[in-house]
């Protein structure tokens, strides 16, 4: 019903909404107590980035640093993910990030079912209001929450998948290649990674030159 409310609208008046959306949207996420994860929350971490992108990244829930912070993607691994993006000429500024959780669970544990509902209505109106060209879904937890899928990551990534009309590339999270701090040798999780960033980043040059991905090939 948003969608299409959205799309009655003109540009001016569509930016307009959005941003009141938007606005909306994040105050209820920081005030939300739906799930037992905003107990032993230090902070609400929504997401960050442009809301303007072609490109969007998900994960799967913050960790201490970004609990500390309200930011994603801020600690060790979303360093790394900085890093990664900035070799592969990607501004970090110009995509948005989020995760499936906004909180922070205990330990760092994988996020239950339950919790995951929770918060879907927060990240799909997300997906809703930035309209992505692109997902990239960063480990396990968010490509099998997405694609409501069984299949692991290391099966998954590399591959274009179609998510309600949009192209989906799963990609190790960052978090698991710090786990192999000195391979970057042929056919290992970093090579991988990086085949993999350098094949969103075509595509996402493409959509921005020309509106258009055609040529992906899913599977």
């Amino acid at each position: 019903m948003t969608d299409q409310i959205l799309f009655e609208l003109t540009q001016e008046e569509q930016e307009t909404q959005s941003a009141l959306l938007w606005q909306e949207l994040e105050s209820r996420a920081l005030g939300c107590r739906a799930c037992p994860l905003c107990h032993g929350r230090k902070s609400v971490v929504f997401g960050e980035g442009s809301r303007k992108t072609s490109l969007m990244f998900i994960g799967e829930g913050p960790g201490a640093d970004e609990d500390e912070q309200g930011r994603p993607f801020v600690g060790r691994s979303g360093q790394l993910l900085t890093q990664i993006l900035d070799a592969a000429g990607i501004a970090r500024s110009g995509i948005y990030i989020t995760n499936i959780v906004k909180c922070r669970p205990p330990e760092n544990r994988t996020p239950l079912p339950e919790e995951m509902m929770h918060c879907d209505q927060y990240l799909q109106t997300q997906i809703l209001l930035i309209r992505p060209a692109m997902l990239v879904l960063l480990g396990n937890t968010p490509t099998k929450w997405i694609l409501r899928t069984t299949e692991g990551i290391t099966r998954l990534r590399g591959r274009w998948v179609e998510w309600r009309g949009i192209p989906v590339m799963p990609m190790f999270h960052p978090s698991y290649l710090l786990r192999f701090p000195d391979q970057n040798k042929k056919g290992s999780p970093k090579h991988l990674t990086w085949l993999d960033i350098q094949e969103v980043k075509k595509r996402r040059e493409q959509f921005d030159q020309t509106g258009s991905l055609e040529g992906i090939t899913f599977g």
